[in-house]
């Protein structure tokens, strides 16, 4: 017992009391991370009422807003990525985005307490259905808000994990003995991503019910000063932070690869193969390029005669990256290409999640109530599908496979193609099972009956939820197992930038969709009057492009082969189980 406390000594004590990073650290980041998720995800149930109740915009013209912002929030992480990993530095970025965050908070607020920010004749009558479209200067304060909170999100989101692991992988005696880091880092993400959970919770649950039974001027306040908190904890602990050097931009070498291989682009393919070297760096355990995409192969070539030769000096600085790249870099690239389409097959799936917006309007208008006297608020309704991801997570590898694998009589795993494609259905069950739940409201509101119960839209928010949960893990499995370490994170934001471009492709569906069934005078399927619309063919309409999406992605799958890089098929081969693939 003795040498055993002796041994967790030896690892913690560095972690605690090193000068700079450890374990100590580790609540400040994490607590950014939550506060900022509880604040910003708190905004968006109920945002939708918010502008076509309170801001007197259109059903469609709000929606389209919200798509943008859902679009600009998940891509700005992308470029917070490339900036802190190539120019300014992860603190520095993360931040920037507390600040920016924080700023786009408070002016949003402001909407809802100065007329000067808010349409004047939506505050002094107080009407839950606002008429009274607003200024072009009431849109300016919005849109800046909206502005400022992706760009803070960005900040703090695409840097706040790899910040995190800084202050474990580089802090002095942050090793044990033996010279591992899994236990404390291991923690900090199982720690990092249980808060962005319990945030989630938070959100769609309490403050959403203080936006609809407190109003907004404190149900917007509260994310304020959440952000604050946020904020606060960050700063609070500057001076134990690591501090990670900025290194070369991705974006630098990948265009040093283009560059060398359009310069050597008169090479014949033929002649690189038979004769000639491969530019390799000291890492590199193959000596040939992989074969897929071998127009690139000619950035890393050095032909056999003396005038080539001389690319590869003897000097400390090696060659000149932008005449002949090192094959790891000429690799990088491929890598990231070879992904692409896959990756694309997830931008459908986000179209279907991001339609929040027009549920939360549909739920609105249906029966609420949980007992005599609870009423769920409309926004709250994606707890279920949190709650779903959070119990798929839980159970998959505890409850789910050894159930499967006991069924089937040996073990089973499930490759993340697999698990992509059964996400991929699912987002289109789901969404097939609410166009049916919206055909019946719409008849019994037209028949004048009672409101239908918003229970029946549960089924539609649990299984989006596993869909999600099975398809955005996979994908992040997928692209960890085929991108170099070098680029874990663009691996870790490209699900973010799916995301984003999903919202800028359902804001131009709602747009495509108003616009030709609106002309001849005729009602929007999208309509802000619910009863007068037809959101369920709009749902169809989605649904058949889901259907068209998995063709395409089983597809890619066939098309997809990741060749013998090194790497293999992590999931579809070894461990000697039976592989659903």
């Amino acid at each position: 017992m003795g040498e055993e406390e002796e041994k967790g000594k030896m690892i913690k004590e560095p972690l605690l009391s090193s000068p700079k990073g450890g374990l100590r650290t580790m609540p400040f980041i994490i607590a950014n991370e939550a506060f900022e998720r509880v604040a910003s995800y708190g905004l968006m149930p109920n945002m939708i009422l918010y502008l076509t109740r309170h801001f007197g915009l259109g059903a469609s013209t709000a929606t389209n807003v919200l798509f943008f912002w859902s679009g600009a929030t998940n891509f700005m992480p992308i470029v917070g990525a490339f900036l802190a990993d190539s120019y300014v530095g992860r603190f520095p970025m993360i931040g920037s985005g507390c600040i920016c965050s924080l700023l786009g908070m408070i002016l949003l607020w402001l909407t809802t307490v100065f007329p000067p920010a808010s349409t004047p004749s939506c505050l002094q009558s107080g009407d839950d259905d606002c008429k009274t479209p607003p200024t072009s200067t009431h849109l300016a304060v919005l849109y800046t808000s909206f502005a400022l909170m992706s760009i803070g999100a960005g900040g703090i989101r695409s840097s706040s994990l790899a910040f995190g692991a800084d202050q474990l992988n580089l802090s002095p005696g942050s090793k044990d003995p033996n010279g591992n880091i899994g236990s404390g880092l291991e923690q900090f993400i199982r720690w990092y991503y249980a808060s962005i959970v319990g945030a989630a919770i938070v959100a769609v649950t309490c403050v959403a019910y203080i936006q609809e039974n407190a109003g907004w001027i404190i149900g917007f306040g509260v994310p304020v000063v959440l952000m604050f908190l946020s904020a606060f904890c960050f700063f609070l602990a500057s001076p134990f932070y690591v501090k990670v050097k900025v290194e070369c931009s991705l974006l630098t070498r990948f265009a040093q690869v283009i560059a060398t291989a359009y310069r050597n682009r008169n090479i014949d393919t033929s002649y690189m193969e038979a004769s000639g070297t491969f530019y390799c760096s000291k890492e590199m355990k193959i000596q040939e390029p992989s074969p897929k995409l071998r127009f690139l192969n000619k950035a890393c070539f050095i032909p056999k005669e003396p005038p080539y030769q001389l690319l590869v000096s003897e000097d400390m600085h090696g060659p000149d990256p932008w005449r002949l790249c090192p094959m790891d870099q000429v690799e990088e690239l491929k890598s990231l290409i070879t992904i692409l389409p896959i990756w694309s097959t997830g931008i459908i799936m986000g179209v279907v999640y991001s339609q929040n917006s027009l549920t939360v309007l549909q739920a609105a208008s249906m029966d609420r109530h949980l007992g005599p006297s609870f009423e769920i608020p409309a926004g709250s309704f994606t707890f279920f599908t949190v709650l779903a991801i959070l119990l798929l997570v839980s159970l998959y590898q505890t409850v789910i496979l050894p159930l499967a694998s006991w069924i089937m009589g040996r073990p089973v795993h499930l490759s993340p193609k697999i698990r992509m494609g059964i996400g991929l259905m699912l987002s289109a069950v789901a969404l097939s099972m609410l166009a049916l739940t919206e055909c019946a409201r719409r008849e019994q509101a037209a028949a004048s009956g009672p409101p239908m119960s918003a229970m029946w839209m549960i089924p539609y928010y649990v299984i989006i939820g596993l869909g999600e949960g099975l398809n955005a893990i996979a994908q992040n499995e997928f692209y960890y197992s085929r991108l170099p370490k070098s680029m874990s994170s663009v691996a870790s934001n490209l699900v973010g930038l799916g995301g984003s471009l999903a919202s800028v492709f359902s804001s131009f569906t709602v747009s495509a969709v108003d616009f030709w069934t609106s002309r001849g005078g005729k009602e929007s399927w999208v309509s802000s009057n619910i009863n007068n619309g037809h959101y369920d063919y709009y749902y169809w309409v989605i649904v058949a492009l889901s259907l068209a999406n998995f063709g395409y992605f089983l597809a890619c799958c066939r098309a997809y082969e990741p060749h013998n890089d090194g790497k293999g098929d992590v999931l579809e081969k070894g461990n000697h189980e039976d592989v659903l693939c």
